[in-house]
């Protein structure tokens, strides 16, 4: 509704102050990077399980073109793709834990 060239809002909406534009805008980025850091973890994971894959298929296609056995092939693939997930694993866990850390301390430097 407009009553004289000024809008007044709807009785059922929900009123909005935004005379503190500043804390707005905080609260907001603060949101927004925590749903960041959730979403990171995710992403990363899946980059590791593609690089997983792409090694272990890596190894099993080169060893079957150079006619090598296909049992000692795909043995070989399999520990090439289960080191490589373990090492992804273990840096994914260390970046999550690191960045967990790094928001503490920077929440108690804050009070």
């Amino acid at each position: 509704m407009t009553i004289m060239g000024r809008y007044t809002p709807h009785p059922d909406q929900l009123p909005l102050n935004w005379s503190d534009n500043e804390a707005i805008e905080v609260i907001v980025e603060q949101r927004l990077a925590e749903r960041f850091e959730a979403e990171s973890f995710l992403w990363r994971f899946r980059l590791v399980l593609i690089e997983t894959v792409m090694m272990g298929l890596l190894v099993l296609i080169a060893g079957l073109f150079l006619k090598q056995p296909t049992m000692m092939v795909a043995r070989a693939s399999l520990i090439v793709a289960a080191s490589c997930l373990a090492t992804g694993l273990l840096l994914l866990s260390l970046s999550a834990g690191t960045a967990k850390l790094i928001t503490r301390l920077r929440r108690r430097k804050r009070k």
